[in-house]
């Protein structure tokens, strides 16, 4: 991203934003894509804690795409059912068993069989 268009996308997210804190709902939708798009975890993160369902299945998708275990983790943690999954999907590839054991630990059926079947190979 050259520094015009960070600029640019600076400029176009503070105003969506200020709309969106306002309470306008096509300013939080618009915010939410642009920040998807420009990959901006930490608007689409400042968004999904308002509750915006949009924003955080954005964050999940590109939280899946980055690998970044740690962010799915902490949405996994609140209780995001689709942050779990993605969460062993990629522990799995990644053969992390210590991911899959602490969400074997907490009774996730799904990560038990994951884990059972990289351990018995």
């Amino acid at each position: 991203m050259t520094t015009e268009s960070h600029y640019s996308y600076e400029s176009a997210a503070a105003a969506l934003r200020e709309r969106a804190d306002r309470g306008d709902t096509d300013a939080a939708d618009e915010l939410t894509e642009l920040a998807a798009e420009q990959g901006d975890m930490g608007e689409l993160r400042r968004l999904a804690q308002t509750g915006n369902q949009t924003a955080t299945d954005q964050l999940i998708e590109l939280a899946t795409e980055q690998g970044d275990l740690a962010e799915l983790r902490r949405l996994s943690d609140g209780g995001n059912g689709t942050a779990t999954d993605q969460l062993i999907e990629l522990a799995t590839e990644r053969e992390n068993t210590d991911e899959l054991r602490r969400l074997a630990e907490q009774g996730n059926s799904t990560a038990i069989e994951q884990l059972d079947e990289l351990t018995a190979e």
